[in-house]
């Protein structure tokens, strides 16, 4: 592998000044334009590649984001990175993506060693190790020593720095509310996300709309678990006897199981059950038969506004900025698992 040259080594192969290297790179008036295309073309013929972190000393900017994300298999979390990678890129940022893979050691892990000067802030979504212990302080931590960080989707109310969510709680009453108008009166809940911010206020919404609406909860059919493994031994674990003509699931891969045990029981969609599910990727849409009525979270949107809050805040020279709390409205995709009225 060819070694990149550095700027003493240029320095001392020219016999200039380390500093006239790095004005010649930089085009400064101070250098003359002979000395500085010789210093350039001897620094491109040596592989000389700058250190960004070092040309950003004085201004302590990298002009690079941290993003740390749960999981990379989930779709959503795909959506949100595309959208902060389009912003970040239009604003002249580089990003690194990191994740956490739910775990609260990576995430402090991956904070301490970002945050030595290789950016300038962070976005992420908390991990559901994080929110199951309750533990925060590596946040505030972070945030305290001057690196400002923006928190989307789960998120810790704890923490005082800039967040986006979606409308959680009326996301859920809502969809329920839509499947109790379908004429659905026995609405199954599934969650394998019960640990997690979002999963408790989807849970309120659910829980909400059958209080507004007089109905009966039946503890048999509200599956609320902490993973997938949970939620689907607990699936097999319904009697044969319970009756069921909706389900609202609280992450894709509930949706994906609520389809599964509908079919499996052999009954027609959405005529003997509707389903309505969290869901933000193809795969509700085109590659499941019949295609799932989803809550879409606009995961890109969040992306754009959560880097859009991070950059502004960047490059602020207001001191003591407020912070804010950005709320992006979910939309109703109905597809074939809910009846048209």
């Amino acid at each position: 592998m060819k070694v990149k040259a550095t700027l003493k080594q240029i320095a001392k192969e020219l016999n200039v000044s380390v500093s006239t290297v790095s004005k010649a790179l930089n085009d400064s008036p101070e250098i003359s334009d002979q000395t500085k295309i010789k210093i350039k073309e001897y620094a491109k013929l040596k592989n000389y590649k700058p250190n960004v972190i070092g040309l950003n000393l004085k201004n302590r900017k990298t002009k690079t984001i941290g993003v740390i994300i749960p999981n990379i298999l989930n779709s959503f979390f795909a959506k949100v990175f595309s959208g902060i990678e389009k912003v970040a890129d239009e604003k002249g940022y580089n990003v690194i993506m990191c994740i956490s893979n739910e775990s609260l050691d990576k995430e402090a892990h991956t904070l301490e060693m970002l945050s030595n000067g290789t950016i300038d802030g962070f976005i992420l979504s908390v991990s559901e190790e994080a929110q199951k212990l309750h533990e925060y302080d590596h946040f505030a931590s972070i945030i305290n020593d001057g690196t400002p960080i923006v928190m989307f989707d789960r998120i810790a109310d704890q923490v005082e720095c800039d967040k986006v969510v979606v409308d959680d709680f009326n996301s859920a009453l809502n969809s329920t509310q839509r499947l109790i108008d379908l004429g659905c009166k026995n609405i199954a809940l599934f969650s394998s996300v019960d640990n997690l911010s979002v999963g408790k206020l989807r849970t309120e919404g659910y829980l909400k709309a059958l209080k507004d609406n007089n109905i009966t909860l039946n503890q048999d059919i509200i599956l609320r678990t902490d993973s997938e493994d949970d939620l689907n031994n607990r699936i097999l674990e319904i009697s044969e006897g319970v009756t069921i003509d909706g389900i609202f699931a609280l992450e894709e891969s509930d949706s994906v199981a609520a389809l599964k045990y509908g079919l499996k029981k052999g009954w027609k969609i959405p005529e003997e059950l509707s389903i309505i599910g969290f869901a933000d990727g193809i795969l509700a849409s085109r590659r499941l038969s019949p295609s799932l009525t989803t809550v879409s979270q606009h995961g890109v949107e969040i992306g754009e506004v959560a880097a859009r809050l991070l950059i502004d805040r960047l490059e602020s020279d207001e001191e003591n900025k407020p912070y804010e709390t950005v709320v992006i409205k979910t939309k109703l995709k109905e597809r074939e698992t809910t009846r048209k009225l």
